[in-house]
């Protein structure tokens, strides 16, 4: 067989390659209207599927011998092999892990959906997938370097010398990577003692927030004003903090009003429940509204409660409430308002002129 045969054999076969691809990724767009699987295989696997289509009917085609090649060029040919080789291994390296994240999105989507009394299973759930995905990652690539190097007869021949000294150069890398491993370590503790998952409403460092990342090394926590707070995943080991959705997504919150004496306490606890009954954001459980403190000052501390299925729900109901309630009590009851009184001796008194 002729040198431009081969040529265009090779050529046909890359043509056809990337034309079954492009079936595929015709049908799946057409499926995935009654197959929500599709949608992330669509996202995360089609140029990897292209990539790896593409150097498999090359690796398999592709010979030096075949091609034709004289003495001089065969050296070129041997390293044009090897190099579809090598980039066939990170191809189909990079469609795995891509492939184990479409499945996993589909899992995870479902259970971003979940409400209710449910919600913190799911949450705990979708914290433990998106970490044993980023060790299973981390494992295929390393693998997959594993697979480059030893494909070179020089690093095979070195690496029989080197295992003699494993034992020494395995401690000289852990005592260097102690902290990096400690951190993989906490992450791991964290994800699968249900200590802490994604949504979690924490107080890290006097800073209230939700958990939006997590990964094996950091924790990303999402400030209420929208800052992003980057903490290492040790700190949550070895600090204290509080995470208001432990148990539950359902939160009580809390407002508090300072008044005068003559505030209406029945007539405002009244008025509290007549706003909440009807108010979209209240779960139908918690609520009351009660005297709590006679501050230094002399005003009276009312502290109005009520509950919501989740933190977000209670920050907005909290708002809801207060500015009702301050509303209120300015337009009706005014005399309620808050009043600082200063009792004068009578010797201290202004005099008429």
């Amino acid at each position: 067989m002729s040198a431009s045969l081969n040529w265009l054999t090779l050529l046909v076969a890359l043509v056809g390659a990337v034309v079954a691809v492009e079936l595929l990724r015709r049908w799946l767009v057409r499926a995935a209207r009654r197959w929500p699987a599709a949608g992330p295989f669509l996202r995360r696997c089609i140029w990897p599927g292209f990539t790896v289509a593409v150097l498999v009917a090359a690796n398999t085609v592709y010979t030096p011998s075949m091609m034709g090649y004289g003495p001089e060029e065969r050296q070129v040919g041997d390293l044009v092999d090897r190099a579809l080789g090598l980039l066939t291994v990170v191809g189909v390296t990079w469609l795995v892990i891509q492939a184990s994240y479409a499945v996993t999105d589909v899992v995870l989507e479902r259970l971003e959906q979940v409400e209710g009394d449910r919600d913190r299973r799911a949450r705990r759930i979708r914290t433990q997938i998106a970490l044993v995905r980023r060790v299973a990652a981390a494992v295929v690539v390393v693998i997959a370097l594993g697979a480059i190097l030893f494909s070179f007869p020089q690093v095979r021949a070195l690496g029989t010398g080197l295992l003699a000294s494993a034992g020494i150069a395995g401690a000289i890398v852990g005592i260097a990577a102690q902290s990096t491993i400690g951190n993989m370590l906490a992450g791991l503790q964290l994800a699968f003692s249900d200590a802490l998952r994604l949504d979690d409403v924490v107080v890290v460092n006097n800073e209230w927030g939700r958990i939006e990342e997590l990964t094996l090394t950091y924790v990303v926590v999402r400030s209420w004003d929208e800052r992003r707070l980057v903490f290492p995943v040790s700190y949550f080991t070895q600090n204290p903090f509080e995470n208001w959705t432990r148990h539950g997504s359902r939160v009580i919150g809390h407002v508090y009003l300072r008044m005068d004496w003559a505030v209406p306490v029945r007539e405002l606890r009244d008025e509290l429940h007549a706003f909440i009954k009807d108010h979209p954001l209240w779960d139908q459980k918690d609520w009351t509204l009660q005297v709590t403190d006679i501050l230094p000052n002399g005003l009276v501390e009312l502290r109005a409660l009520m509950s919501a299925a989740d933190s977000a729900s209670v920050w907005d109901l909290k708002c809801d409430v207060r500015e009702h309630l301050v509303e209120y009590v300015r337009t009706r009851r005014p005399d309620a308002l808050p009043r600082f009184r200063v009792d004068l001796d009578p010797g201290d008194r202004p005099h008429d002129h």
